[in-house]
């Protein structure tokens, strides 16, 4: 008899459609303000000084929170792939150039894409947390009272610093996951590490580091403005913080992953 009851308000196609409008318009509430913070942060770096030594901190604390995971991800990530082609290109004799496709993998796509996604679930749920916590206990409404602007005082040097530390980041990424390679391709494939340099060197051209940098640039501003974003619009104490930090993971990386296409897709034309 309870089932007679629920299903009609669960099941009837009605009721979906209602719950897919509902979704969808608090999606474009969200995205309309997300635009609005992302407005807001660049006209105060255009109209205020920027906070520098803000801006050192966050910096500081974005590579130590990222550094070490970085480097972990990048030289396995590097170690894998050399495994791999030389397991793959092995059976067709063509285990010498293993470093060519490591080298190109890894500074247009893997060193970039995995970085980043590692700073989004490291630096992104710390920003999101951190100014989550700052407005459940109200201490974003003392910033405003005191006529301070919160988004120069708190999301510009993060957003500063993230866009900074992702290239920074990302380069460290290239050339370790260049060196796990190396080791894996050298042992694997018998090619002595002055080759394998070699290839990198020929075939790595200046245009396909500059591609994957260059996504990090906005790779990181996605990343500091969703976070940011997240963690103003937190709401219900501290179960609110923890979804709020969530939040700023998936939608990072979300976002991180659709933009690589398009930013890959534009490069390519350069």
């Amino acid at each position: 008899m309870e089932y007679k009851q629920i299903a009609p308000s669960l099941l009837t196609p009605v009721a979906f459609l209602g719950s897919l409008g509902i979704q969808f318009i608090q999606f474009i509430e969200m995205l309309g303000s997300l635009m609005r913070l992302c407005a807001k942060s660049m006209l105060c770096l255009v109209r205020y000084k920027p906070p520098i030594q803000e801006i050192i901190r966050q910096f500081a604390i974005i590579g130590n929170r990222s550094f070490t995971i970085v480097f972990l991800i990048a030289i396995f990530t590097g170690m894998v792939i050399a495994l791999q082609l030389s397991v793959g290109m092995g059976r067709f004799g063509m285990k010498i150039y293993v470093g060519q496709i490591v080298g190109l993998a890894i500074f247009r796509e893997l060193g970039p894409v995995l970085t980043c996604l590692m700073i989004a679930a490291r630096v992104g749920s710390g920003i999101a947390a951190e100014m989550g916590s700052m407005v459940v206990t109200e201490q974003v409404l003392a910033i405003e009272a005191m006529g301070a602007d919160p988004v120069h005082k708190l999301v510009v040097p993060r957003l500063v610093a993230t866009v900074i530390a992702a290239p920074l980041l990302t380069t460290i990424a290239d050339v370790v996951g260049t060196a796990g390679g190396m080791i894996i391709t050298v042992v694997e494939a018998g090619v002595t590490p002055d080759f394998y340099i070699n290839q990198i060197t020929d075939t790595v051209l200046l245009r396909d580091y500059a591609s994957g940098i260059f996504k990090t640039v906005f790779f990181g501003y996605f990343i500091a403005m969703i976070a940011c974003h997240q963690g103003l619009m937190t709401s219900g104490g501290t179960e609110g913080v923890g979804k709020s930090t969530t939040k700023a993971v998936v939608y990072s990386s979300i976002m991180i992953v659709i933009s690589d296409f398009f930013l890959t897709k534009i490069f390519l034309y350069f």
